[in-house]
Order: C-alpha cells, then structure tokens, then sequence
C-alpha cells in the first residue's frame, strides 16, 4: 500500500532525506485546501549531490544486460498496476484530477514505460565503409548523458514519466525537479515506482523545491547535457535560453492554442461531443486542449446549440465523484487569471453564451461566442475551462484563423471527407492535428512535439531514443596509412 505521508521527502542518491533548506515546501488538496503534506525544499547543494549521483550510477546501469535493463523497467509497470487504486487516490488529491483524468493519465503512463522498456534493446549502431583503405568506421549509440528534467502541475505522472522513462531506457542517468503544486504525482510517486522497480540507486533522483531556492543551478549545473521542460513557453524560453549558453540540449514542450474546426460536411453530434473532451477533460489544463473552436457559418447555429446544452450539463465539484467531470484548477491564482481573461475578452466584445461561476479554485465552464482573431481570449493559451467559438465562411478562412497564432501544438478537424480533412490539416502550421478525432492525444511511438512556440523536439518511440542518445564515431584501421611527410 502506498502512503502518501511516506512520500515527503527527496530521493536522492537512493536515499529518502529531507532537503537541506530551512524553508518548506506546502502541498495541497486544489478542491479543499486542506494540507496533503510538507517537503523541507532542496537547496543547489542537493540538486548537485543528485546529479553526482545520476552520472556516477550510469556507469553500473550500463554494465547491466540490455535484457535484464528490459525486465527492471517492465517491473515498474507491475508495480503501477498492483497500487493503482493508491495512485488515483493520490491523483485526485494533490492535483484536483477526476478518476476519469486519473484512469487517463495512468494508462499513459504504462504505455510510455512499456515502450521504453524496449529501448535498451534498440541501441543499434552501424558499421560504414571508409574512402581509406583497410579502415573501418563505426557508429555506436551511447546515452547522451544526464538528463534533467522538470514537470509540469497538469499531467505530472504522465509528463515526467515522458522523459524520464525513455531517458533511463536510452542508458542516461536522471534528475527530475518535481513542479511545486504536485511534487508527489510528478515526482516523489514516480521515485518509489523505479525504486521498486529495482534501479540502481542514484541513477534516478527527485528533488523538490522552488525557484526562489535555487535560482538557475537545476539547468546551469555542469552534468546534464539535456533538459527536458514541459511548462509555459515564457518559463520555457528562459530554460532554453539558459541551457543552450551552458552547452546543454533543450527539449521543451510547451504552450497551446490549438484549432477544433468544423467543416461544413461534419457529424455535429460526434463533433459536439469531441469538441467537448478537446476543451473540459482536466478542466482545460492540457497544452493540447482545444482553445478555440473554428466552425463553419452553414453548421454553426446547430453546433452551438448543441455544444451549449453540452457543456451546461457538465458536473463540476468534488473530483472524488465518478460523476464530476470538473474538477478545481490548479491553484486561486489561475482561477483569477482566468476570470481577468474572461472580463477582457466580454470588454472586447465576446458574447458569454455560457457564464459559469468561480468560486475560489471551483471555475464553472464558459463558453464565449462572437470572438474575433485579435482578441485576447484567442490569442492567449486559456488554461482552463474556457473555450472560444468563432464562425468561418471557406476552408481558406479556418487554415489561417487556425494559424494566426504564434503557438503550434495541436489541433483537430471534423468532416465527413476524410481526405478533405487530411489536406486542410496538412495547412495548419502545427506539429500534430486530428481528423474526426480530438485534439487531445499521445501514442507512445508518435512523434510528439510542437511548432513554432509551442517546443523544440520530438519524444515518443523512435524519437525519444533519437534525443536522449547520441551517436560516437570509432575507427578502425586494419593496416597503415600512408602519411605525406
């Protein structure tokens, strides 16, 4: 059994210890406010003692059989699956999350694990031919290094686990800096599931704590050579900013404003109902939610009407009811952030077809109507339950509503003609989009990433092992050269 008040400490160097600050770190329940429990935060001196300890496992985790590598991640899976009920305990109470989200989440997570517990089996390297004679050239697949990772509050469990199984599957050791509102869900958890698992101690270190404790040292520190960010893309331009002036590889997941459009020909049922999953699953706190909703002028009154009666029947409250649906947002501040953009958006000109209420961190869903491209409410990433209709007359008129946004993550399309929707998708300056089908998906062996400045990278499957990788030139000349002087 899992016990949450067991998970309150940093696991560092296979040890679970408090951190070395005198300040705490306090975590708590979203929906009721109440105190989950306390961290005493790591300080720079524990995040260096979690790297030193990442790089110097690495070399026994890569002594292991590929084979027995395999086995040791797959027992992770094992473990998820024998605690589960604990786990989505654990989601609802720290991150606010409906067992629906936490059902969600957890499958993610076991898919992620299990793909990339194919990756020591994978490291193929390459023998080529050389333009010297008895040479040969030889390519080898090495990890490319530490990897440091920091998570994101919406899909912690997941978003972490993202990084950080294929990056110890690719043979690199790990430091994961959890997000402060959920160091147990993306961090803590995930620690005691590899420690069970069976790694080798220190080659997976969790440290939590905030930014006003230790600065830039998590992606300044000598040792990683990658970090992998999943956040806003203003934290994320900084981290990129940072790490590249420190000779490490950025990889960053970052921002949405994704595109749900519905063509003229579509099934409006089918579009309401998937349009409502691209907006409200996690109370719209997913970088591919669907913040705007692009629908043709011929279909619109009907979609609209539909989708009203929709989102209007939608239960919000204690996230321990099966039936709730919408659950609190992460924190007061985000509600506030999102009731300003709600006023600013109505001040502008967009009509409230659907007002819903907020009450400290409870935020009812509002839909917005009569909205126009330059507004703000399309513009900025709504990280919340809050959506934005807008009317298209042509095709042309969705593709560049749709990428008049300096994001580029996600998106979705609905039409009866498959291959219509295929060539307008294909138009939309986004790294990935979805015909009859919701803008919300992850597949652990598809490329996922963004464009524009929505991230930098790709992860997932072949890609993962790609980035967290790289590629070392051997030699080997079988006789002698001959040497001009």
């Amino acid at each position: 059994m899992l016990d949450i008040q067991e998970l309150n400490k940093q696991y560092i160097a296979g040890t679970w210890r408090d951190g070395e600050s005198a300040r705490t770190l306090t975590d708590k329940n979203p929906y009721n406010g109440e105190v989950i429990t306390e961290f005493k935060m790591a300080t720079p001196d524990d995040i260096d003692e979690a790297y030193q300890a990442a790089s110097k496992a690495m070399d026994e985790w890569n002594q292991i059989n590929p084979y027995k590598q395999r086995d040791i991640l797959e027992r992770a899976v094992s473990y998820i699956e024998e605690n589960e009920e604990d786990i989505t305990s654990i989601i609802i109470d720290e991150l606010g999350g409906t067992q629906l989200k936490a059902a969600f989440e957890i499958g993610l997570v076991k898919n992620m694990i299990k793909e990339a517990a194919t990756f020591p089996l994978k490291k193929e390297g390459k023998i080529l031919p050389s333009v010297e004679d008895g040479k040969e050239n030889r390519l080898y697949r090495m990890p490319a290094g530490v990897v440091g990772v920091i998570s994101p509050f919406n899909f912690p469990f997941f978003l972490s686990v993202k990084s950080i199984a294929p990056a110890i599957g690719a043979g690199n050791g790990v430091v994961l800096k959890a997000h402060e509102e959920t160091p147990i869900v993306g961090g803590t958890l995930i620690a005691k599931i590899f420690e069970e698992a069976g790694i080798p101690k220190g080659l997976f270190n969790v440290v939590a704590t905030d930014i006003r404790e230790i600065g830039d040292s998590f992606v300044e520190h000598p040792v990683p050579r990658i970090i992998s960010f999943t956040g806003s893309t203003t934290v994320g331009r900084h981290i990129a900013e940072v790490a590249v002036r420190n000779f490490k590889k950025p990889l960053l997941e970052l921002g949405g404003n994704s595109a749900f459009i519905v063509l003229d020909d579509a099934d409006i049922d089918y579009a309401v109902n998937a349009a409502a999953f691209s907006r409200f699953t996690h109370q719209g706190q997913i970088c591919m939610s669907a913040n705007r909703i692009l629908v043709h002028q011929s279909v619109y009154d009907e979609f609209i009407e539909k989708y009203k009666n929709k989102i209007a029947s939608l239960k919000t409250g204690d996230p321990r009811d099966p039936e709730t649906v919408i659950g609190p947002v992460v924190n007061e501040g985000a509600a506030n952030n999102l009731n300003d953009l709600i006023e600013k958006g109505i001040k502008e000109g967009a009509t409230p077809l659907l007002r819903g209420n907020i009450t400290g961190n409870m935020v009812e869903p509002t839909i917005l109507t009569d909205v126009t491209p330059d507004m703000a409410v399309a513009r900025e990433e709504m990280f919340g339950p809050v959506v934005s209709v807008m009317k298209f007359d042509t095709d042309e008129e969705a593709v560049q509503i749709a990428n008049d946004t300096n994001f580029g993550l996600s998106g979705a399309v609905h039409t009866s003609d498959g291959e219509r929707g295929v060539q307008l998708a294909k138009r939309v300056r986004t790294g990935m989009i979805h015909v009859n089908d919701i803008s919300i998906n992850d597949e652990p062996i598809v490329a996922f990433g963004g464009e524009k400045q929505s991230g930098l990278g790709r992860l997932n499957g072949e890609w993962s092992l790609e980035e967290f990788t790289t590629l070392k030139w051997i030699s080997i000349n079988y006789g002698q050269r001959q040497f001009p002087y």
